[in-house]
Order: structure tokens, then C-alpha cells, then sequence
């Protein structure tokens, strides 16, 4: 399961659900943007815990205006891929479209495909205003805003077992010198002092985002996704891949890295059961630690925190990666009826009601103001921390695989499985990144 697929799950839940269930075989006419009418098409993924949290909140809008209408079609997440591609090509898109913002509303952007929101959000400020001022970062293209901010915030948390550094005498790294200066003093415990599912690529990639933006800040990145030609070697950049391979040479992951994937919870495993100290992730791996970890969480063994700075670094500590939330755009080609509709219904998103869904599958709402639904929860502490850490961001990044066009990311990608497995250089990272920059 993929962390873009992956919406936290409660306590107790099944850990392992995918977003799977059956979608509409396809659109009928009237899904489409396109038409005179004023109902507005609604594409987006099914499955648990997602499906019937935006199914209530279309339904309560549907209720509320007796004019213009919302119609859903849903689909799994990589038939919705396509047919999204497929329908935007054939200029037959929903109304609104549901996506990951990054990248991919780049490509919609470049293409005239999405409407520029920008001016009705400041028509509009009440809207935004009451949403997390870092979830406008994947959905400001060029500096305009393209899309809706919704649904939930997923950020890159530091999670660290606290019974093995108790009984170690050890502390939780707050800079980067002392994570490397734990890294000898774990292993001499018996204890691999990171956990990694290497394998699957992009939980490598976490580090690299961090270590980028702490060292160079929000810039560092930002230069690559602007297309600036030979952004990767900005000396930032060289200095965050040389300090992961240092980490890497001195034996900070759990052997065998490269070899463990994140898909099958292995990594979480590590760490829950005492053979890794730490492990940078998702917070939707705190789901999967409650619903597979036993007792490791109510026994409170489970601590987190963000990652630790750099010294020298020009980045701000608040700054985080992940996911700033989920996105909504307007296809250009819907009718000024169906525009209207979509505006409309973008006022009505989260409501007490949805944030209430949302939180009862463990995620936090991209609302200021969230964290008092908060209290009633099992998993406070947690959700708190990343209602604190994603409101109080003076920048949140976006993955970058979701940030790049598919060329670009799946070339990064690749080139970071080599960086980690030691096949390649810092130099030679940044030389090959170049060579796909605006690709």
C-alpha cells in the first residue's frame, strides 16, 4: 500500500484496508464538466475510510440547495487514474476533480485544464482562511492557486521506540550531530538505530526531503520544481546526499534496508518490537502500530517528534514533508452552471460533521481550530501533535514523487535506490537529476 493511497486509520482498525471498493464502471454524460446543465460532476477514490466521509459531505450539500447538484462517480485508485487521464484528453472531465495537487495539477495547468481559483479565494477569504495556511503549497502553481484544499493532513513524523532508549540511557536526537552520534552507541546495544523499508524507494526519499529543506530550506527544492537548470547541485543538495550516504556508511539503518519493503508493514515491525530504536515515516503509520503493534502504543512506548535540525542549517525547524492534504480543482471546460455548483459546494467542505468522519479514522482536518474535536479522542496526544505541527508550518513540503511529473519522479526514484545502496555519488545524483529537470 502506497502512503498516497493511504488515509490513517483509527485504533483498532484493519491497518492493512486499501482504498478497493467497486467504483462506477464510468461516467455517464452527465458526470462530465462539460454541458449546459448546472450539476457538477464529482470524481474521487472509493473504498474505506475515504468513500463515506465524501459521499456524507456531498449528500449534505445536495440536501441543503435545491438548485444546483453534485453526482459522484468513484472509482479505485489507479482505474481513477486513468480514467481521468482518459477523460481530460477526450475533454469529458468531472466538474471537480479530486487529486494530489503537486505535479499533477502542474500538468493540468500547463495543459488549460483547470481554472485559476485564485481571485474567488480572495472573494472568498473566510474560506480560506479557516484552512491550514501550508495545505495552499501543492496547489499554488506559479503563484496561483489552482485547487481546494480538503480532507486531511499527513505529515513525515520522527517515531522512536521509548522502552529501548530508556533502557539504553539514551535521548532522542534534536540535531542531526546527535543522531550520528547515537548511531555507534545503538548498534553497540544490539539495536539498529533506524528503521527502513528500503526497498520501496520513497521512504528513502523522506530523508532526503528533510535533510534538503533543513539544510538549504524551502528554496532548495523549490528550484527543481520551478524547472531552474542544474537546481540539483545546489550545494544544499550535494550536502544532504553526502550526510544520508554518511549515515548510511556508518551503519544507521537496519541491515538488510534495501531489501525490506514498506508495503508489508516490515518496517513498522522493527520498531514496535525492539530491534530498531527509530524510524522516519508517515503518520499513518501510528494506524498500522495500533491496529498490529499489540499493547506497544497503550503501554506508551511509542514516541514521535519532528526531525531534528542541522547544524549550520538555514532551513526552519517548523518546516515539514508530507502530504498538506487532499485537493480539489474546476475543469476549465464545465459550464459556468456546473462552476457554480463546484464553488458552492467548496464552501460547504468541512463541516463539523466531516471533520468529525475524519477524525474517527484518525486523521486531522486541515482546519484551524480542529484540534478542539480533538479531546474526544483515544489517540489525542497524537493527533494533536500533528494538528500542531501541520498549522504551525511555515512550510510544508510536498512529496516530492508527487511533486515531479511521473518522468521526473520515476528517474528520482530510481536514482535514490542507487544513492542509498551506495552505487552512486552525491555528484553523480545531482548530475543525473539534472538531466531530467522540467521533463
Amino acid at each position: 500500500m502506497k502512503r498516497r493511497n493511504f488515509l490513517t486509520l483509527s485504533a483498532g482498525a484493519a491497518a492493512g484496508a486499501a482504498l478497493a471498493a467497486c467504483g462506477s464502471s464510468g461516467p455517464s454524460e452527465s458526470t462530465t464538466g462539460t454541458g449546459s446543465g448546472s450539476e457538477a460532476g464529482y470524481w474521487f477514490l472509493s473504498g474505506p475510510p475515504g468513500e463515506p466521509i465524501r459521499q456524507g459531505a456531498v449528500d449534505r450539500f445536495n440536501k441543503a440547495n435545491s438548485g444546483g447538484q453534485i453526482k459522484v462517480t468513484t472509482f479505485q485508485n489507479d482505474a481513477y487514474k486513468d480514467k481521468l487521464k482518459t477523460a481530460l484528453g477526450a475533454g469529458q472531465a468531472p466538474s471537480i476533480i479530486w487529486g494530489w495537487g503537486g505535479g499533477g495539477l502542474k500538468s493540468y495547468v500547463d495543459n488549460n485544464q483547470v481554472d485559476d481559483l485564485t481571485d474567488w479565494f480572495a472573494q472568498n477569504a473566510a474560506v480560506k482562511d479557516r484552512l491550514f495556511p501550508a495545505s495552499f503549497g501543492p496547489a499554488t502553481i506559479n503563484g496561483k492557486i489552482y485547487a481546494m484544499p480538503c480532507e486531511t493532513v499527513q505529515p513525515i513524523v520522527m517515531f522512536y521506540n521509548k522502552e529501548v532508549f530508556e533502557k539504553n540511557k539514551l535521548t532522542p536526537p534534536e540535531t542531526w550531530g546527535q543522531v550520528m552520534e547515537l548511531v555507534p552507541k545503538l548498534n553497540a546495544a544490539g539495536v539498529a538505530p533506524f528503521s527502513l523499508g528500503g526497498q520501496s524507494r520513497w521512504t528513502n526519499m523522506m530523508w532526503l526531503e528533510f535533510l534538503f529543506d533543513r539544510i538549504g530550506g524551502p528554496e532548495v527544492f523549490q528550484a527543481v520544481f520551478d524547472g531552474e537548470a542544474n537546481a540539483w547541485n545546489n550545494p544544499a543538495s550535494l550536502k544532504g546526499l553526502t550526510e544520508i550516504q554518511n549515515l548510511i556508511k556508518a551503519n544507521g539503518f537496519v541491515k538488510g534496508f534495501s531489501s525490506i519493503t514498506a508495503d508489508s508493514n516490515a518496517d513498522q515491525a522493527l520498531l514496535y518490537r525492539g530491534k530498531a530504536a527509530m524510524m522516519l515515516h508517515g503518520s499513518w503509520s501510528y494506524g498500522i502500530i495500533s491496529a498490529e503493534g499489540g499493547s506497544f502504543i497503550k503501554d506508551g512506548k511509542l514516541g514521535y517528534m519532528s526531525f531534528p535540525t542541522v547544524e549550520g542549517g538555514t532551513g526552519d525547524p517548523s518546516n515539514t514533508v508530507g502530504n498538506a492534504g487532499q485537493f480539489l480543482s474546476i475543469y476549465s471546460k464545465a459550464s459556468d452552471a456546473q462552476k457554480e455548483t463546484a464553488k458552492n459546494f467548496f464552501k460547504s467542505l468541512l463541516d463539523d460533521t466531516e471533520q468529525q468522519g475524519w477524525i474517527e479514522t484518525g486523521g486531522v482536518p486541515i482546519v484551524k481550530g480542529a484540534d478542539a474535536k480533538l479531546a474526544a479522542s483515544p489517540d489525542k496526544d497524537f493527533l494533536n501533535f500533528i494538528y500542531q505541527v501541520s498549522s504551525n508550518a511555515k512550510y510544508f513540503g510536498q512529496s516530492w514523487d508527487q511533486a515531479l511529473s511521473p518522468t521526473a519522479a520515476e528517474t528520482l526514484l530510481d536514482n535514490i535506490a542507487k544513492l542509498f545502496q551506495m552505487q552512486i555519488s552525491p555528484q553523480q545524483f545531482a548530475d543525473n537529476m539534472n538531466q531530467v529537470i522540467g521533463k
